[in-house]
C-alpha cells in the first residue's frame, strides 16, 4: 500500500479525528465514530478516496 497522504494533510486529519472523537465522547453522539476515519487515514498515511482520484499529498513517489 503506497502512502498518498503526507505533510500538513496528515496532521490535519489526525487533529480533526481526535477533535471529533473527543467531542463525540463528551457529547455522547455518534460523531465520535466518524472521527475515526480521518484519524485512521492520517495515522496510516493512506486515503482510499485519493486512489481513484489520482491524488497524493506526499512529496516522494516511493
Amino acid at each position: 500500500m503506497k502512502q498518498n497522504v503526507g505533510g500538513i494533510d496528515r496532521w490535519l486529519r489526525i487533529a480533526l479525528g481526535l477533535v471529533l472523537v473527543v467531542w463525540g465522547l463528551w457529547a455522547q453522539t455518534w460523531w465520535g465514530a466518524i472521527g475515526l476515519v480521518p484519524l485512521l487515514t492520517g495515522a496510516i498515511g493512506w486515503c482510499p478516496l485519493y486512489l481513484p482520484l489520482g491524488l497524493s499529498t506526499c512529496k516522494s513517489d516511493d
